[in-house]
């Protein structure tokens, strides 16, 4: 493979769900994209840290887009059609586009995306979305395809499946609405859900 090409890419968020996604894929190369996230800075020192450990070539992809969002991850309040408080309209529409519009200059074939059964209650996050937007981005230039191999497990189940040591799950980065956990919000929330769930697993 030249250097110039990653056959592989996974968008890395840094949450508890692509860390243990990108343990079990090992792709090629990592994206984590600072979209006006309030939790950015975060999310990538974790990314940057477990792709460190894994020896994954790791790029951030900045993008000023804090003037499109809605709820907790933003300054905003909840748009009125979101389904939960951290909302953030089209987003995964928005972030695919963008990992594809940087990762093809590496000749990408594949990006995963970290998407978990939970993520269904949005519309971005269902088995119906991740089709079209493969769909959509495979028809353009490049021939990328988009995946998500985790869509039919929930979190414990990914993290079992993927057998991350605990020392790198423990660095994902799950609050959405700052650079330190507030314990209080949906992600805090979600991650403190799925340790309960594995923390009597035996699993390194």
């Amino acid at each position: 493979m030249g250097s110039s090409q990653k056959m592989t890419a996974l968008l890395l968020s840094g949450g508890m769900d692509s860390i243990a996604l990108l343990y079990w894929k090992r792709p090629d190369i990592a994206l984590t994209i600072d979209y006006g996230q309030k939790c950015a800075e975060a999310e990538i020192r974790s990314s940057q840290y477990v792709c460190e450990q894994l020896k994954i070539e790791h790029h951030v992809l900045r993008i000023d887009g804090s003037v499109l969002g809605s709820g907790d991850m933003s300054n905003e309040k909840p748009h009125p059609l979101a389904p939960q408080t951290d909302w953030w309209p089209y987003r995964n529409q928005f972030l695919i586009t963008l990992a594809a519009m940087y990762l093809i200059k590496f000749e990408t074939k594949k990006i995963f995306i970290g998407s978990v059964k939970t993520d269904e209650q949005f519309k971005d996050g269902t088995k119906k979305f991740i089709q079209l937007i493969n769909k959509l981005i495979l028809y353009q230039e490049g021939n990328i395809t988009v995946d998500a191999p985790a869509s039919n497990m929930s979190t414990s189940e990914l993290i079992l499946k993927s057998q991350i040591p605990r020392s790198l799950l423990y660095c994902a980065h799950s609050c959405h609405i700052g650079n330190i956990a507030c314990g209080r919000c949906r992600g805090c929330q979600k991650y403190i859900f799925a340790m309960d769930q594995i923390n009597d697993i035996n699993w390194d």
